[in-house]
């Protein structure tokens, strides 16, 4: 039997909702001549819509995550960041103490490294084809060339640093990144991720080491040992997954900060169920419950293809990664370009911090 379909309900004027009445926040056209600071930029952003509003969220809850002196805040970045030149947006935050352990690709650190130990990058003129690239010896990233001739000065370093680790033990990639700011830190004027990560004791954990140069690095290391009679370099990536539960489990607070997404921002949320699973199978003997209280991710990727990258924090709430907003927990996704957004957040929240 069909049901005739409701009729409209006439409303008189009197009777229209006015915004104010439900308490909703009210938004503000944004005037740029008087904002005189990027800090004062994002405020007045925050006011306003769409990945503006967002972004000016974020430097709320950046500022905070900052600020908590019992917040431990980890840093997660995935994508071309250090041959897109944002290398020292990284390094700004490890040496303002803003990020406690940073999780990123191999790739990432391997341009940084290259762009640490004093060489360049360059701009891709469209003329050249990618054959005629390949010939001369450059790999193109988007827009941007990486020269062979850097990734085996970035292999020259590695290759040092490998010689003269210990055999009789094996090494996170954690470790390994100490030991190669450590050297870099010795050899090489300038700031860099790693040099400032060594100096800070901030930990830079690669869980998918083997799936960039530096991975690379090693496994030609090992097979020359092998040629020459030497022993080979042990990596156990395991011992990193330790190291950063141990951190992290003794915090009273977590933050994460993540540009892109990929290993690095998974790895490192993964921390939560991780310490459920321990409580389950050890019957309470180790592990408990591990969720970030605050969380911002600048990241292009759409929800709707359904890949990590692009899952919400709302949907990590149901795998006990986050504390959900209703029970506290504060959260910011910025769908923009990290090269845009990334560098008008730190500076904002810098300036608040009073550190410019």
């Amino acid at each position: 039997m069909d049901h005739p379909e409701p009729k409209p309900v006439s409303r008189g004027l009197g009777e229209l909702a006015d915004g104010w009445k439900h308490q909703f926040k009210p938004l503000e056209p944004i005037d740029v001549r008087k904002t005189g600071t990027a800090s004062e930029l994002l405020a007045a952003m925050s006011k306003t819509a769409f990945s503006g509003r967002s972004l000016g969220e974020a430097a709320d809850i950046l500022y905070k995550m900052a600020t908590d002196e019992k917040c431990f805040v980890v840093g997660t970045f995935a994508g071309a960041m250090t041959i897109a030149k944002q290398g020292l947006l990284l390094t700004e935050m490890i040496d303002q103490g803003i990020l406690d352990a940073v999780v990123s690709t191999g790739a990432l650190m391997c341009h940084g490294l290259i762009e640490q130990s004093g060489h360049t990058h360059f701009r891709h003129d469209p003329q050249w084809s990618d054959e005629k690239l390949y010939d001369a010896g450059y790999c193109r990233v988007y827009d941007t060339l990486e020269l062979e001739r850097n990734l085996e000065g970035a292999a020259e370093i590695m290759q040092h640093v490998l010689g003269e680790l210990p055999t009789d033990r094996t090494w996170g990639s954690h470790e390994l990144n100490w030991r190669i700011g450590e050297h870099v830190r010795k050899t090489v004027k300038g700031r860099g991720i790693l040099q400032s990560a060594a100096e800070k004791g901030v930990p830079v954990y690669i869980p998918s080491l083997t799936d960039s140069e530096l991975g690379l690095d090693v496994y030609v290391h090992n097979l020359i040992a092998a040629e020459q009679g030497r022993q080979p370099v042990q990596v156990d990536l395991l011992r990193d997954i330790r190291d950063y539960y141990e951190r992290v489990s003794k915090a009273e607070r977590l933050g994460i900060f993540t540009i892109g997404g990929g290993v690095p921002r998974n790895w490192a949320q993964q921390i939560g169920p991780l310490g459920e699973i321990l409580d389950r199978r050890t019957g309470g003997k180790h592990g408990g419950f591990i969720r970030f209280h605050y969380a911002i991710r600048i990241c292009p990727e759409p929800v709707h293809w359904g890949g990590l990258s692009g899952c919400t924090y709302s949907e990590g709430v149901s795998w006990g990664k986050f504390v959900s907003e209703k029970e506290g927990g504060r959260h910011a996704e910025v769908y923009a370009d990290a090269t845009i957004a990334w560098p008008l957040l730190l500076r904002g929240v810098l300036e608040r911090m009073g550190r410019v």
